[in-house]
């Protein structure tokens, strides 16, 4: 006896969801279908669904990023920091993109050098890079940028796109490329796997970690600047708990929390199902509390079922012999 193909098809169960879920939005609001509320389903939550995409190679490389959220809040501090210090807008930004690389490289240094867990040292870059960022405005709000700069959140470019879906979208496709058909996503994959095996293979394993948490900390400055951008002014508590959405929407696309399984295709139906459910509860006029419980549950459900299923294959493979 075998499993039905549907229950060993990840996506498949994705997509099912993802049905139902629309399904109910349809019934249950007029307004679900319409233009304005397909885009704003992306743009209220496009900061997140970029630092997903990174937070993919890394999970699937067998590590975790906990620091995500605060990386964001540090960008967009630095840079409201510099700006009203007197530093062009250009140069301001090219800091808060600088603040992230930094971020992402002081991450992947303990990992991958020190050898320290991934967990703890990003859990005290989650305390960290937040109390930094409090430190640069404390309780202030920093609004007055450039037109052009609050243009790139709030006004389409093409059609109804915002410049950040525009990036979504391309990131997107790079991050298939790399992570499905290059020689650096198959190391992503053998490192997930076993790292030790990858070592012995000759694959430069620090040098690979430390690569993937920089990047990480410039898709996340990345993303807090466009989340500026987005409301016209920073805080030094912008972007908090986003980390949980993130996470989030990375295992319940199927990556395995213990690195080396996963795909892309898995994470963007992870995306669509959680954009729509949250959307859906939006319309609905359920308070964000209850939302981000229901998102907590599903990353107990992201990892739980999984598990689960992978045990009850054993099981039935075992009968069977």
């Amino acid at each position: 006896m075998t499993l039905p193909p549907i229950l060993r098809r990840w996506e498949a169960l994705l997509l099912l969801m993802l049905v139902v879920i629309a399904g109910l939005n349809i019934v249950y609001s007029p307004f679900y279908l319409g233009v304005g509320n397909i885009v704003n389903l992306f743009q209220l939550s496009i900061e997140k669904i970029i630092v997903a995409l990174m937070m993919t190679l890394i999970i699937i490389n067998g590590e975790i990023d906990l620091s995500v959220a605060s990386v964001m809040g540090l960008s967009s501090c630095v840079t409201a920091y510099t700006f009203h210090a007197g530093w062009p807008m250009g140069w301001a930004l090219t800091a808060g993109l600088a603040s992230g690389a930094v971020a992402g490289a002081i991450n992947g240094f303990w990992i991958a050098y020190v050898g320290l867990p991934s967990l703890a040292v990003t859990l005290a870059g989650l305390i960290g890079y937040r109390g930094v960022a409090r430190i640069l405005v404390e309780d202030r709000a920093y609004g007055g940028f450039p037109e052009w700069f609050n243009q790139l959140g709030q006004q389409p470019l093409l059609g109804p796109l915002t410049f950040s879906i525009i990036i979504f979208l391309a990131m997107f496709v790079f991050m298939a490329v790399v992570l499905h058909r290059s020689a650096a996503g198959r190391l992503v994959y053998v490192m997930g796997n076993n790292v030790q095996a990858a070592r012995y293979s000759g694959v430069r394993v620090k040098r690979v970690k430390l690569l993937l948490f920089v990047a990480s900390g410039v898709v996340a400055a990345l993303a807090g600047l466009l989340y500026s951008a987005r409301l016209g002014s920073v805080r030094g508590d912008m972007a908090v708990g986003f980390e949980l959405d993130v996470i989030t929407i990375v295992l319940l696309g199927g990556v395995s929390i213990f690195g080396g399984s996963g795909n892309l295709l898995g994470v963007g139906l992870s995306i669509l199902v959680i954009l729509n459910l949250r959307n859906g509860m939006g319309l609905a006029d359920i308070t964000g509390n209850t939302q981000t419980s229901v998102i907590g549950a599903l990353l107990i459900l992201s990892v739980l079922v999984p598990n689960m299923a992978r045990g009850l294959h054993s099981k039935l493979q075992g009968r069977e012999t």
